[in-house]
């Protein structure tokens, strides 16, 4: 009879715990294929995960939503398309909507996913009623996504906007109007008049704008008038 080995005489609780240290996807789904206890401690390992990242990870609809599903106690992700081949779209952004932990979010990052609009951007927002901090930097979304983080993100503390070229001026108004916990806001690479940063300082004057180096505030604005 073959003698079993240490590893398989741990508590699943243990086992758990041990899997919970790997980061690599690839090397979860490989050690969930190991037997049906280690698949049961992978499902422990994530579910007890705060944060999760898939940067340098080529993933797609259902493997990230299905991993998402299994964080039940998740506050951070990070889904930013760091490599080329990542294939999430909207249809992904609204499974991982339907997850248990998607009302505990703190922290969502979206960074360079070409393939979302707003229709999927608004399906997860407006569920993601805790969230503190969103990176949507290079993406195409417009003032409709804006919107949906304004009514559906109170808490929201700072937001990336870079390179997004279809927000407006009236959707930032919106957004700063109704996020009266937002400190930080990046801008670059935006479309947006200069005279419409300033208007935002008026709603929030300790509102970030970020780059730094723009005359954004009170007194360099006023020097940039000219003299009557």
């Amino acid at each position: 009879m073959e003698e079993e080995a240490e590893i398989d005489r741990l508590p699943i609780d243990l086992l758990a715990h041990i899997l919970v240290m790997i980061t690599s996807f690839t090397d979860l789904s490989h050690a969930s294929g190991v037997c049906r206890k280690w698949k049961q401690g992978v499902k422990q390992a994530l579910a007890r995960r705060h944060s999760l990242s898939f940067a340098g990870c080529k993933m797609d609809d259902e493997s990230t939503s299905r991993l998402v599903r299994h964080a039940y106690s998740l506050e951070e992700l990070d889904i930013s398309r760091s490599r080329w081949g990542c294939q999430i779209t909207d249809n992904g952004l609204y499974q991982i909507s339907l997850a248990k932990c998607v009302s505990n979010l703190t922290s969502v990052s979206l960074w360079g996913m070409t393939g979302i609009t707003d229709k999927g951007v608004v399906q997860l927002i407006t569920r993601a009623s805790s969230l503190k901090h969103l990176n949507i930097g290079g993406t195409f979304i417009t003032d409709e996504s804006l919107s949906a983080i304004a009514h559906s993100c109170p808490h929201l503390k700072s937001i990336v906007l870079w390179s997004c070229r279809h927000v407006t001026e009236s959707g930032l108004f919106v957004l700063v109007n109704k996020c009266r916990k937002l400190e930080s806001i990046n801008v670059w690479g935006t479309r947006v008049p200069l005279d419409c940063f300033i208007g935002l300082l008026t709603i929030r004057p300790a509102l970030q704008i970020k780059p730094q180096g723009l005359p954004l505030n009170v007194g360099a604005v006023a020097t940039m008038l000219p003299v009557v």
